[in-house]
């Protein structure tokens, strides 16, 4: 069954980075837009940033735009996201999602294929 598998996540301490990554069980990451979302206990999802098929096209939530990058590997079906500065307020569980289409913003909403997440933990 095709699906979304997110790696990288841990334990991490405050103003530290992690690189989450992005890999498709039998789904061709390059042919869509992907999304990263998160969600933390008692919170909504919440939709991160996003990036167009092409690449071309990057899309920040206002809360992490000047911390997070969004990007694609290089032939290897792989999304990844930096994510730098990080504080307590970042600790969820972080998701890749895509809409199936080729385009950014990608809402929660619209979603329809997600993995299992990966946990961050920002604490000293």
């Amino acid at each position: 069954q095709a699906q979304l598998v997110e790696s990288g996540g841990g334990l991490v301490q405050p103003g530290g980075s992690l690189r989450l990554a992005c890999t498709g069980s039998e789904f061709f990451l390059d042919y869509y837009a992907i999304g990263w979302f998160r969600q933390a206990p008692g919170k909504e999802r919440e939709a991160l940033a996003c990036i167009s098929s092409s690449g071309g096209t990057k899309k920040y939530a206002d809360s992490v735009k000047t911390r997070f990058a969004i990007s694609r590997g290089d032939a290897n079906n792989t999304v990844y996201i930096k994510m730098n500065s990080l504080n307590a307020e970042d600790t969820a569980v972080y998701y890749c999602e895509t809409d199936g289409g080729h385009f950014c913003p990608m809402t929660v909403a619209a979603t329809k294929y997600w993995g299992k997440g990966t946990q961050v933990t920002v604490s000293s």
